[in-house]
């Protein structure tokens, strides 16, 4: 596992951005894993800039979400599709068409076997990730075993307090979602997880201590052969990583 540090927030969204236009350049008509949350804002407003001034091609790339809340409708602000769009699609020349995000609402079993066929077809060339205060990746929360493929998956009141920012009451947070297993997650090419904010626990079992633990499904990025970490410098100070 290859990790990067770099001096604050805004050089590790552009050493992101590096390594994802590097995937795109090399492949064109590559299938690229996307994730939500604050984390990858800065990347992704990167790579629209490089989009638009630079010339990197999304015309042909193909993308697949990590999840989706249940409940929400793709046009609420809070729905992942619409984060997406709002983020990234609107602002670079990718074919909507070829951008998929699970359905939170209808036939939530029809909507799940429509989210692993997607991913059972998807050769993801690399996946971005997030990772939560307690170590959940996507939303495979910590527990005392990890899922392969796609599932539906009840959320920690740790995930669901740490999303309650984003919505007008706690109460409004959706107790479920849809998200990739573990075991889709670690079929992609490479992984690439972009750290924000305080992360110190996680990284702290990540990057320090040795174990692959369920209760922290982050650990098992470990397991990866090209896996790559970028976090800045005070969380890396704060944790006692040295580089």
């Amino acid at each position: 596992m290859k990790v990067i540090v770099c001096e604050n927030y805004e050089a590790v969204s552009k050493a992101g951005a590096d390594i994802m236009e590097k995937v795109i350049r090399e492949n064109p008509e590559c299938t690229i894993g996307l994730a939500t949350g604050s984390s990858p804002v800065g990347m992704y407003k990167e790579l629209a800039r490089r989009c638009s001034e630079e010339g990197l091609d999304f015309s042909k790339v193909h993308s697949v979400n990590l999840d989706e809340y249940v409940g929400l409708e793709p046009t609420h602000d809070q729905s992942y599709r619409y984060f997406m769009d709002d983020n990234l699609f609107n602002h670079i020349n990718i074919d909507k068409a070829n951008t998929y995000v699970a359905k939170g609402v209808g036939d939530a079993e029809a909507n799940l076997k429509e989210f692993n066929a997607v991913l059972d077809k998807a050769d993801i060339a690399i996946q971005v990730l997030g990772v939560g205060p307690d170590g959940h990746l996507g939303f495979n929360e910590p527990g005392e075993v990890l899922y392969d493929k796609a599932h539906k998956e009840v959320l920690d009141e740790s995930t669901i307090d740490a999303n309650a920012r984003f919505f007008a009451s706690r109460d409004d947070v959706p107790r479920y979602a849809f998200t990739m297993g573990m075991g889709n997650i670690m079929r992609a090419r490479k992984l690439l997880m972009i750290v924000n904010g305080d992360k110190r626990d996680a990284m702290t079992k990540l990057l320090i201590e040795d174990k692959l633990d369920p209760k922290c499904p982050c650990t098992f990025m470990r397991m990866h052969r090209d896996a790559t970490v970028i976090l800045d410098k005070a969380l890396a100070d704060a944790i006692g990583y040295k580089y």
